[in-house]
């Protein structure tokens, strides 16, 4: 895990690096009024802190104040001067800044004074904060060695040796190196570096700086410094941690002599051992790059951000500071206060990270040269990618009919952006203005969850039933996140189920009259999700709704099934009444599940037998249930010569002499019998066999009781129900229509949506008009009046006649047309439709052609085929050639607009249109 930092987040923004002269002016300290920002001395360091209240818009450039320079500090530059930044992604900086570093003014390496400018910018440049911090620091405890280790940076300061007054031996020698240095080089300063990696190279002091090298001397003391991964740095492992190593030989100037001094800096660059709960970080003990002998920790402190932490912190802290024979060991919770989580979504699947800064604090002692080293590593640490999967809780109680879940948990950088549905997007306040319920829940440690609830009767809910009485209600969700500051998108799938014994079926309830079988289908939970299925000839089909009289509306429908009707059954026949029933079944679809039904039977008043005093005899042969292969046209009398007057598939009518048709006659004391049976005798019953159809065993006794001195029926009446029986009348609704044909074929009609129409002048109007809803070929559909007009009120002026008297109107120049209207697959009954045609030229007002909108109406006559009288004898049947237009209100059509059998229809608006371009 690499620790160099100089900025984390994309919107931290470091200016393009100038160097200068180096200026040491005196600063007091200070801070900004509301403790946003803030500065603090930290031993060997300052640390420059700005509040997220502070940050405004997406950049921040940092520069020292110089005397009167400012001096943008670029990430080069910075690590060359000794600074380092590190930003969380809320707008939190610490700034680092070595007590050796650039700009910082420097008395006597006690007193140390630096002013820093923080500018942040809003959108554009122009609009920018600017706050400007100092502090002082006063530090002398300086070992003879330091090293510092920042996110960065490495840096080495060592005490400068004290010039010895020279023997006449070394005076010779060091005018030979003096006549070697250049006379710019002025006393106390560096003339080159030779660097160690571990091959020699050298610079002199200005190309050691231009290759990003600082290096300098105070007055007591000598300063290098490099960034890591630089050319003349390089990687060495001590004790299994891998380590960035800078180490040069220094030739600076003194009075009478050149010194020589070796400097190394050592800073790891990894040592984790991570888990869920403990971050570990190994230091090596011995650190061979920097020591030659054996050496006395004299000191150890573990500290956070740069600060120091007592023993009674870290116990709180639950940190850990060890020495083992091989490693100085710090162990840090995950989790801890001094840290911070971070939300990120690689693959668009939740992980979070823990960032956190210990700093590792030694001071050791040489046993060969009793010189101390003090060793300071600030050493930034962010977790590996933790996978977080978001959970799902389910709270839904299902007989609250509401789905309700929690989502979570997230980190406080996460918000809810929006949710999918199975068909829309919706945002989290079009769902709450929807109706649902969607919640974000804070808790103390920064974490949320987002609640919603959903109820099951919205359409976004899915539903299917896996039985008749269940319902089983389906939410499938995708949560849309945001990753703040980021704007990382990612998204979590969620699916909801509950079930729920909630459907109400259908019920059914019937009563009979002496004639009829009422029945009413009360709808459930599913509305009219069902078909209706009913008995006939032992089997079920669906129902015949134009065959029964039907009301329906949303909560019910009703029937009305005559006795007689073919799918009604017989259970058994008494003298004076028949019990009919009939079978209706509700099956849920496609599954066929049976949701109700109903077994109603009734007695319904039938006379079978009626003998009449003139010796005539009338009977009637009932197909029962219990006989159901019966073919009542095969039944005959005792002579199997008289067969039934009339008969179909349910019954058979007698109609015979008592004198005839095989009829006995036995005397009593008062009275006599008359008696013939009805049945399905042999020879009759082998032309079914041969049919293949089993012989059923049918016999009817047909009596008639005479009193010897006055005739008397006493056995059976009959009124047998025949072809030739008319239908009762009935209510029901005929619906006539007007359509605009878009060509003389008439195969293709103008929808409702693309009105108004647009037509060219002389260009033809197709219009046909239609009697639906029935196919009764005894009703002829007749238009007996059409015109246009302007407006859609069909009273208004001026008015142009196309039909007048069921005839073309001749008054225009181009004259209505008649279509012939012939049987295909879409007409049925030609009778029903009427087709004409008009050009457009023929609207015309003050002699000019027209060009506004107008609108077609036309009153139909519904007549009666079988009666041919006024304007029923049909379309145009007594043309009226030299019909006028009608051009006032309280005209005929209107005195015919109360005739009950008479139908208003108007067309769409038709824009007229000129075109030269059309002939």
């Amino acid at each position: 895990m690499m620790h160099v930092f100089l900025c984390l987040g994309t919107w931290i923004l470091l200016a393009v690096a100038v160097s200068g002269v180096f200026q040491r002016p005196s600063f007091k300290p200070s801070s900004h009024p509301d403790g946003g920002l803030r500065s603090e001395c930290l031993w060997n360091i300052m640390r420059l802190t700005l509040d997220k209240t502070l940050a405004v818009g997406s950049q921040l450039e940092i520069s020292a104040i110089n005397g009167t320079d400012i001096i943008p500090l670029s990430p080069t530059l910075a690590a060359q001067c000794g600074y380092s930044m590190e930003s969380d992604p809320w707008g939190n900086t610490k700034v680092f800044v070595s007590l050796l570093g650039c700009y910082v003014a420097n008395q006597a390496d006690a007193t140390f004074n630096l002013g820093l400018r923080f500018r942040m910018y809003g959108d554009g440049l122009s609009k920018q904060v600017q706050h400007n911090v100092t502090e002082t620091c006063r530090y002398s405890r300086w070992a003879s060695r330091e090293i510092l280790c920042d996110r960065n940076y490495m840096e080495v300061s060592t005490l400068m040796v004290t010039p010895e007054v020279p023997t006449d031996g070394q005076k010779v020698q060091e005018a030979s190196w003096q006549d070697a240095i250049p006379d710019t080089v002025a006393a106390n300063s560096i003339w080159k570096i030779t660097f160690h990696t571990p091959d020699s190279k050298v610079m002199v002091l200005k190309d050691a700086h231009r290759a990003g090298y600082g290096a300098t001397t105070t007055p007591t003391r000598l300063v290098l410094r490099s960034p890591y991964n630089m050319a003349e740095t390089y990687s060495e492992e001590v004790a299994g941690v891998p380590m960035e190593v800078f180490s040069v030989s220094t030739y600076y100037k003194q009075i009478r002599r050149l010194a020589i001094m070796d400097l190394a800096a050592a800073c790891p660059t990894g040592g984790l051992v991570f888990t869920d709960e403990v971050i570990t970080w190994h230091v090596p003990r011995r650190i061979t790059p920097l020591i030659s002998s054996a050496v006395k920790i004299l000191e150890t402190h573990m500290g956070i951000d740069g600060q120091r932490l007592d023993k009674t912190m870290m116990a709180t802290r639950r940190y850990k500071l060890s020495i083992t024979e091989s490693h100085v060991v710090i162990e840090l919770p995950v989790g801890s206060p001094d840290g911070y989580y971070k939300s990120h979504a690689p693959d668009y699947a939740y992980h979070i990270t823990y960032t956190v800064e210990p700093m590792l604090e030694l001071l050791w002692r040489a046993d060969d040269t009793q010189a101390d080293t003090r060793y300071k590593v600030l050493f930034p640490i962010t977790t590996p990618l933790m996978p977080r999967p978001p959970h799902v809780i389910g709270n839904t109680v299902p007989e609250h009919k509401v789905f309700d879940l929690l989502l979570g948990t997230f980190l406080h950088d996460v918000e809810l952006l929006n949710i999918t549905f199975s068909a829309k997007v919706l945002t989290v306040a079009e769902c709450n203005a929807r109706g649902f319920d969607v919640q974000e829940h804070r808790f103390a440690n920064s974490s949320k969850t987002f609640s919603l609830q959903v109820p099951f009767s919205d359409e976004v809910v899915l539903k299917h039933n896996p039985d008749p009485m269940t319902t089983v209600y389906f939410l499938p969700l995708v949560f849309g996140l945001l990753i703040l500051p980021e704007q990382t998108p990612f998204s979590h799938p969620a699916e909801l189920e509950a079930s729920l014994e909630d459907v109400v079926l259908p019920t059914i309830t019937g009563f009979c009259d002496q004639e009829h079988f009422y029945i009413s289908v009360k709808y459930g939970s599913q509305g009219a999700n069902f078909q209706t299925m009913m008995l006939h000839a032992g089997s079920w089909r669906e129902l015949d709704t134009e065959l029964y009289s039907l009301s329906d509306n949303r909560t019910h429908f009703s029937i009305v099934v005559p006795f007689t009707a073919p799918d009604t059954v017989f259970e058994m026949v008494q003298s004076d009444s028949v019990r009919a029933r009939v079978d209706l079944l509700l099956l849920e679809t496609p599954n066929m599940w049976k949701l109700n039904d109903l077994s109603l039977a009734c007695y319904f008043p039938l006379t079978m037998t009626e003998c009449y005093s003139n010796g005539t005899v009338t009977a009637i042969a009932v197909k029962v249930e219990s006989v159901i292969n019966l073919n009542p046209e095969y039944l005959t009398l005792s002579d199997q010569s008289c067969k039934p007057a009339f008969s179909n598939d349910r019954f058979a009518f007698f109609s015979f002499n008592l004198n005839s048709c095989g009829t006995t006659r036995t005397f009593f004391d008062n009275f006599m019998v008359y008696e013939n049976e009805i049945a399905m005798h042999h020879s009759t019953s082998k032309h079914q066999s041969r049919k293949g159809l089993i012989n059923p065993e049918y016999r009817h006794t047909v009596s008639c009781y005479y009193l010897l001195n006055h005739t008397e029926t006493m056995a059976f009446r009959t009124r047998p129900r025949n072809q030739d029986l008319k239908a009762a009348l009935g209510v029901g609704q005929l619906v006539v229509q007007m359509r605009l044909a878009q060509e003389v074929s008439y195969d293709l009609f103008y929808q409702t949506e693309d009105y108004p129409v647009a037509k060219y002048l002389r260009q033809p109007l197709y219009f046909e008009v239609e009697l639906m809803q029935s196919t009764d070929p005894r009703i002829e559909l007749v238009l007996e009046n059409c015109w246009a007009t302007l407006h859609e009120d069909r009273t208004t002026l001026p008015s142009w006649d196309l039909i007048v008297d069921s005839c073309e109107s001749l008054d225009d120049r181009y004259v209505t047309v008649f279509h012939p209207v012939v049987a295909d697959s879409r007409v049925h009954v030609p009778a029903h439709i009427k087709r004409f045609s008009v050009k457009m030229f023929t609207f015309t007002r003050d002699e000019n052609v027209l060009k506004d909108q107008i609108f077609v109406h036309c009153d139909a006559v519904l007549c009666d085929t079988t009666k041919h009288d006024g304007i029923c004898s049909g379309q145009c049947a007594n043309p009226l050639r030299n019909a006028k237009p009608l051009r006032q209100t309280g005209s005929k059509r209107d005195r015919r607009a109360a005739d009950a059998s008479q139908q208003q229809i108007s067309s769409g608006p038709i824009l007229l249109s000129d075109s030269s371009n059309f002939v």
